[in-house]
């Protein structure tokens, strides 16, 4: 039987006013992840993230001794930023002895040459959002952001959120989703085959000629019908996509 090399999930959108989400996110990693030589954590794992110094907070911590009883089980931990949590930095990679890759990673798994990413920054038709990106993204914004007192941070991303939603109210499906040829040319720059990504909330396997894109789920186990789920690449290089449950799922 051939081992997991490695599991991909996005989209948790951890919070403590989700409580399923959160116990099913500690059963996979328990029941799945620990079996795995390496989880990759694909974004939007938080449901937003004011700053490394908000890492005491009891929820939180519960959140990051879970990954770091994960990395000293000896399972190597990977992690891509969201749109939510892109403000994670070094001192919760060291908490959670996880290493920050960039936002477009390629990798080699089992044979499969593989690209990474959260899904975000191919959304170019949502012109608003990709030049709200662009300013958030910027370093002299993320520091004069975090130097702003914690709960001043919280207030300010509890409007931008409430904005959000308000917002996306009035755009289709199609603005909010990936463009065909901003995916076209991450598989043209970094030479890959396969891609997987989150962000969008619609999990599909995509063939596009003979490149195959891999999308995430997002999770919520109250959903009727519940939803969540990862992909996983065995040792064989077979590449898996599994529901909330564990069961493997057609393409």
């Amino acid at each position: 039987m051939s081992e997991v090399c490695a599991l991909f999930i996005s989209d948790l959108h951890l919070q403590p006013a989700h409580p399923a989400t959160t116990a099913a996110f500690f059963d996979f990693l328990e029941r799945h992840a620990r079996h795995a030589q390496q989880l990759y954590l694909l974004g939007d794992l938080f449901e937003y993230w004011a700053g490394d110094d908000d890492i005491a907070d009891p929820y939180h911590a519960q959140i990051v001794t879970a990954l770091r009883a994960l990395s000293d089980a000896g399972v190597m931990l990977y992690w891509v930023a969201g749109n939510r949590d892109f403000l994670v930095g070094a001192r919760f990679a060291e908490a959670a002895n996880l290493t920050l890759l960039p936002e477009t990673w390629v990798t080699d798994i089992a044979g499969q040459r593989v690209v990474l990413l959260h899904g975000d920054a191919q959304c170019t038709q949502d012109t608003q959002y990709m030049a709200f990106r662009a300013m958030v993204r910027q370093p002299a914004w993320q520091h004069q952001f975090t130097a702003l007192p914690l709960a001043q941070r919280k207030a300010i991303i509890a409007g931008l959120r409430a904005d959000s939603r308000k917002e996306q109210g009035g755009k289709s499906y199609e603005i909010m989703d990936v463009t065909p040829a901003a995916i076209a040319e991450v598989f043209e720059q970094t030479g890959t085959r396969v891609m997987i990504h989150g962000h969008t909330h619609r999990p599909a396997l995509h063939h596009i000629g003979d490149k195959l894109r891999y999308v995430l789920p997002d999770w919520e186990p109250d959903a009727t019908p519940p939803r969540g789920g990862w992909i996983a690449i065995d040792s064989a290089g077979v590449i898996t996509r599994h529901d909330l449950g564990g069961a493997v799922l057609s393409a």
